[in-house]
Parts: C-alpha cells; sequence; structure tokens
C-alpha cells in the first residue's frame, strides 16, 4: 500500500460541552499539549511518572525503557509488583472496602453487587484453590467462561498468584479452544456447566470436553467447572472439580505474588492476516499501568462513576476496560451476562436508567443495530428512557460512521455527552488514538489525536510520512508500555507481523490504514490495509464506502469487501441490512440502484458498489463483530470452509451467498 485516496468530508465539529470541561481532569487543549510536550521532552520520564502515579510498586523500578533487544522492548523491569493487589487490596487497605465493585446483571436481570472487600476474598480463595491445586508462577490457565464475576475472579486469582491466564471467548468451537489449549501449554482450564444468553443455556463444559479429547491436551491436570445453571454435564474424576467445592475449603486471604514488570500477565487470542490466531503476549507493569491511565484521561473516570463497557472477557476490551482497568482505579462498573436485544431491544436503555450509569461503552455494530429496532419499534427507542445519569459515550472495535455517531450523540447522550471514539487494538493493551473528553473537540467519524506519549503516524510503503490529507499507513514511531511483548511461542511472527524490515523494522505496524486532516491533523481510520480496494488504479477504504451506505436513511448496517475483477482490478461488493424488510426481486433491483447511485454522490462514480447483497443481518460473532472474512468469501462464490460456529445467525450466509 503506497497512498490512499481518501474522500471522506469533514463533518461539524463539537466542542467540549462546558459541564463536561469543568469536570474533566484533563481539561482544555492547552492541558493536552502540555502533556504532549512533556512527552516528547522527556520521553522517559514521562512514562515512569505515569507508572509511579498510577500503581503501587512492591519494588520501585529503576530501569524505565530498555531498548537493547529491540523490537523486544522491556519497560520498568526491576520493579515488581502485582496486579490483583493493585485492583483489591489497596483500595481496602485504603478504606473503601466497602465500596461497590460490581454490579452484575444477569440474563435474567437478576442483580448482583460485590463490594471491593468481597470480591478480594473471592479472588483469595480461588488463587488458593489454583495453588493446591498445584498451579504456580508461570503456569499457563485457559478461561473458557461467560460474563460473570467468577470469570473476573478466575483473571485475578491467576493475576494473584503469578500465573499466567488465557481467555478464550465464550462463543469459540471445540476447535478453536482446543488450539488455544494446545498452543499456550495451560496446566488447568476454568470453566462453566452452562452459559445463559438471550434466554437460552449454551453448553461450555460439554463444548471444553470435546475439546480436550482432540488431543495435545495432557498437560491439563485440572478442569474447575463455574456451577452456572445446574445443567447436566459428564464428569471426569480427579480432573474435573466444582469451583464452589474447590474454593470453599480455601481462606479468604492470599499472599499475593510479586513479580517483575514484564511478568506476563496473559496471553490473548488474535486472528492474524494467514487466519492462523496469534498469541498476543502481554507484560503486568506496562499494561495495567496504561489500562488504569486510560481509564482517567480517556473516560475521565472518577471513583463515584458507575462504569459500563459492554464487551466480553474473551476480548481485549473485556481485559483492559472490565477485568483491570476498571478496578485499578476503584470505579464501580455493571457487568452484563446477556445480550442487547433480549428480552427486547431496549435492554441496554433500561439498565443505565436502573443502574445510573454514567459512562457507557459500546461497539458501533451494537449501535447501529439498535438504531433499525428502535426505528421500527418505539417502545425500545432510547427517547422513552431515563438516561439522564451519563456524562459520557464511548465506541470500540471499529470506526464509527457518522450517522450512528450522530444518532448516538443525539438520542442516547441528548447533546450533552461527548462520543469517544476510540482507536487500538489487542496488541496495544490500551487505548492510543482518542478524545480526551474536557479537551478535544469531536469530529464524527474521526478518532481524533494521539494520546499524550502515543508516537502515531501515517506513512507510505517504505516508512516515510506522508502529507496530510493523504491516506497511508498507521504506524507507531515509539515503543510504550502496554505494547504486546511478544507472540506467544514464535518470535519471528511478532518481529515479522509488527515491526516488518519493510518499514526499516523499528515502525509498529498497526494494519490499518489512515489520513490525517490537512487542518486539524485528526486521524481517521480508512480500514485495515488488506480491505483497501484498489479499483482501476484508486485505492479507496472500505471504510468510507461503508459510511456513505449507512449514512442513506434506508440503511441500517453495510460492510464493504472487494472481488477480483479482470479489468478493474477490483470491484467493490456491498452487504446491506435495510431498516425496513429485506427486499427481493425488483424491489431489491430498484434499491440496490438507488444505493449505488447514492455512493457515488457521495463519494464518486469509482466507489460505486459492481454488486449490492441485501441480508436481515450481516454474518456476527455473537459478541457482534463482523466476520469479514466470509463475506469475501461470499462475494468471491467460495464455498465457506471456515469455522462458522460462533456466528450468531449462521443462517443469514444462505441469504447473502
Amino acid at each position: 500500500m503506497s497512498t490512499t485516496d481518501s474522500t471522506l468530508e469533514e463533518p461539524q465539529a463539537f466542542l467540549p460541552h462546558p459541564s463536561v470541561a469543568a469536570y474533566a481532569e484533563i481539561s482544555g487543549m492547552d492541558a493536552y499539549r502540555a502533556l504532549v510536550a512533556e512527552a516528547e521532552r522527556d520521553y522517559t520520564g514521562f512514562w515512569a511518572r505515569l507508572a509511579r502515579e498510577t500503581l503501587q510498586w512492591k519494588t520501585p523500578f529503576s530501569s524505565i525503557l530498555d531498548e537493547s533487544r529491540a523490537p523486544f522492548y522491556e519497560w520498568f523491569k526491576d520493579g515488581t509488583l502485582n496486579a490483583s493487589y493493585n485492583c483489591l487490596d489497596r483500595h481496602v487497605e485504603a478504606g473503601n472496602g466497602d465500596h461497590v465493585a460490581v454490579i452484575f446483571e444477569a440474563d435474567d436481570g437478576t442483580v448482583t453487587h460485590v463490594t471491593y472487600r468481597a470480591l478480594l476474598e473471592k479472588v483469595s480463595r480461588f488463587a488458593n484453590a489454583l495453588r493446591t491445586r498445584g498451579v504456580k508462577k508461570g503456569d499457563r490457565v485457559v478461561i473458557y467462561m461467560p460474563m460473570s464475576i467468577e470469570g473476573i475472579v478466575a483473571m485475578q486469582a491467576c493475576a494473584r498468584i503469578g500465573a499466567t491466564h488465557s481467555v478464550v471467548f465464550g462463543g469459540f468451537s471445540s476447535k478453536s479452544l482446543n488450539e488455544r489449549i494446545v498452543n499456550v501449554g495451560a496446566i488447568a482450564l476454568v470453566t462453566c456447566d452452562e452459559q445463559m444468553r438471550g434466554g437460552k443455556a449454551l453448553p461450555l463444559k460439554n463444548i471444553a470436553d470435546e475439546a480436550l479429547a482432540m488431543g495435545g491436551c495432557d498437560a491439563v491436570k485440572s478442569v474447575i467447572v463455574y456451577r452456572r445453571t445446574g445443567g447436566k454435564v459428564a464428569w471426569h474424576e480427579g480432573r474435573d472439580l466444582w469451583m464452589h467445592d474447590l474454593t470453599q475449603a480455601e481462606a479468604d486471604v492470599c499472599e499475593p505474588e510479586w513479580v517483575g514488570a514484564e511478568h506476563p500477565l496473559f496471553i490473548l487470542y488474535t486472528s492474524g492476516s494467514t487466519g492462523v490466531p496469534k498469541g498476543v503476549q502481554h507484560s503486568t507493569g506496562g499494561f495495567l499501568m496504561w489500562a488504569a491511565q486510560t481509564m482517567k484521561w480517556t473516560f475521565d473516570a472518577k471513583r463515584s462513576d458507575v462504569f459500563w463497557c459492554t464487551a466480553d472477557i474473551g476480548w481485549i476490551t473485556g481485559h483492559s476496560y472490565i477485568a483491570y482497568g476498571p478496578m485499578a482505579i476503584g470505579a464501580t462498573q455493571v457487568v452484563f451476562e446477556g445480550v442487547p436485544t433480549w428480552p427486547n431491544a431496549g435492554r441496554f436503555w433500561e439498565m443505565i436508567a436502573k443502574h445510573r450509569v454514567t459512562v457507557f461503552y459500546t461497539a458501533p455494530t451494537a449501535i447501529r443495530s439498535l438504531i433499525k429496532l428502535a426505528d421500527s419499534d418505539p417502545k425500545v427507542h432510547p427517547d422513552r428512557f431515563d438516561l439522564s445519569t451519563l456524562r459520557l459515550l464511548g465506541t470500540v472495535g471499529e470506526p464509527i460512521n457518522p450517522a450512528a455517531w450522530t444518532w448516538f450523540y443525539e438520542h442516547v447522550g441528548h447533546g450533552h455527552c461527548p462520543v469517544i471514539d476510540t482507536w487500538w487494538q489487542t496488541e496495544t493493551g490500551g487505548h492510543m488514538i482518542a478524545p480526551m473528553p474536557g479537551a478535544t473537540p469531536l469530529v464524527p467519524g474521526s478518532c481524533t489525536l494521539p494520546l499524550p506519549g502515543i508516537m502515531a503516524a501515517v506513512v507510505d510503503e517504505t516508512g516515510r510520512d506522508v502529507p496530510n490529507g493523504q491516506g497511508g499507513i498507521l504506524v507507531v514511531k515509539r515503543p510504550w508500555p502496554s505494547m504486546l511483548r511478544n507472540v506467544w511461542g514464535d518470535p519471528d511472527r511478532y518481529t515479522k507481523s509488527y515491526f516488518p524490515e519493510e518499514l526499516g523494522g523499528k515502525l509498529y505496524l498497526a494494519g490499518d490504514g489512515a489520513v490525517r486532516d490537512e487542518d486539524t491533523g485528526y486521524f481517521t481510520i480508512t480500514g485495515r490495509i488488506d480491505d483497501v480496494l484498489n479499483v482501476s488504479g484508486h485505492r479507496l477504504g472500505t471504510m468510507e464506502i461503508e459510511s456513505a451506505l449507512v449514512a442513506n436513511p434506508l440503511v441500517a448496517e453495510a460492510a464493504v469487501v472487494g472481488r477480483a475483477d479482470e479489468t478493474t482490478g477490483e470491484v467493490v461488493v456491498a452487504f446491506v441490512v435495510l431498516k425496513g424488510e429485506r427486499p427481493t426481486g425488483d424491489v431489491a433491483i430498484r434499491i440496490a440502484n438507488e444505493l449505488r447511485n447514492w455512493v457515488g454522490k457521495e463519494i464518486g462514480p469509482i466507489a460505486k458498489p459492481k454488486e449490492i447483497r441485501f441480508g436481515e443481518n450481516l454474518p456476527k460473532t455473537r459478541s457482534g463483530k463482523i466476520m469479514r472474512r466470509l463475506l469475501r468469501s461470499l462475494a468471491a462464490g467460495e464455498e465457506i470452509t471456515q469455522d462458522i460456529s460462533t456466528l450468531e445467525n449462521p443462517a443469514i450466509l444462505d441469504q447473502l451467498g
């Protein structure tokens, strides 16, 4: 990729609301610029200050950044700490043990409140149980759990004893679970009898049994099972143990294992361009510091807030902004077991009102789905609910198109809550490019400016900076504390994937395309580099075409992929969900032509989709992520050979094929 033609027009800018700016820790652009200048003036000193202020260290560090083995960077390596202690003990010791840590709402609406003191006791009991089962510092534990207090307890308990956890999303198949257990070399598996989603029970223990039976899992000596539903499960005596039986026999005090800052806190698998999952390895000190710091900067979170991140603990968002970040600053958070559309599509808005949520963080995919449902059923429209406690909104997972941004801002935030569009990745550990709510003017569709200390840039294929207004490859020029440390067991893949020689071997390659505004320098993410289409010599970001389609009043959601074409190199294929019924026959032809002309008007004739296919939904995982590889296969007319076990509704493939 050399450059990307950018066709996004600059929409209206929204200045920070005075009430937000007055409340904010970082208020006004002068305060933001001062932090940026501090990082530029004394890069390592800047990060050392944040690490000392944000975390409690058992052994203070003297080494800040060791670049001797670049790109295998090390931060604060001679310091020692414990992540669980920083998330739990220090708040209890400071007299805040009775402060609510988690408000858990189950699928059926049952609500449980857990204080920091009670959570510390739960974590300590389970940490002791793991030790009793022979799990020690450096061992790997796979966690295959639903959204639950127990899932968070398992993560924190591993951190407490220095074991490295690897959480696998509860929607993954037995084959995917097996691959991860084998690759990480797990000695224990924590799972659940069944998980509840949308009123239905899904058999996690049975899937786990299938995964273990596939072979390569001989190292797994313990399968610890949380009894969620009481559903019938197979049982392997000596290997399988009930979590409640284990923990009730243990003490509620557990001395933390003090580990070096570079000790692996967790390994999280993410899809690579080859389709083979990569075990992204994160450190303890750098990751935890940035999770806590971005809670303060990006969400402007305080201990008095009720924070709600709707992600799953099986993804990086659930690590940074559920299991660790909120608790590292002592905040109260909502944890939700269910889905946003059950028992009806007003579930999110009802919960915000019920729990008096102040900061709400969700995915653009969820927002666009709820827009469609709200338009078709006024009873579940957010305008019908009391959302007055909200003061900040955030989005994560993909760029949010301006139309969805505006709806979210107006109907959920009522025109006074900033919408914080966050760009970051599994590999970055925390937010990288995102507004500061009390400082940054907001532009729908743009994630705005890098956070202080993050040296992001847009370059060409040789690693040279491109002028503002010209698209290119998004990179980060200097290491930062929360960055991944390695690909588990595959250092060659780490260097080739993230620090390629083509870019000089020193720039972190994000894999995304981006463009900076000529005047403001704001970043807009134009899509994955492998999602950039080359149509008649013009490079077009798929996100731009998707934004144009979704801006049409008929369209609820759209996903765009490329298909090889002998004449033009690639053609654009769009998969579209309308706000009304799925059209067929002549009606579908007429609407497709209308949308093609709409895109031609919004962007230019070169961007018109060659083909538009309509469905009642897009192929998504149960966490709401669009499976774009399936769409590419459908567009190319290829047989679907990939694992589709994580799809929410596999029948959608028949509609779109």
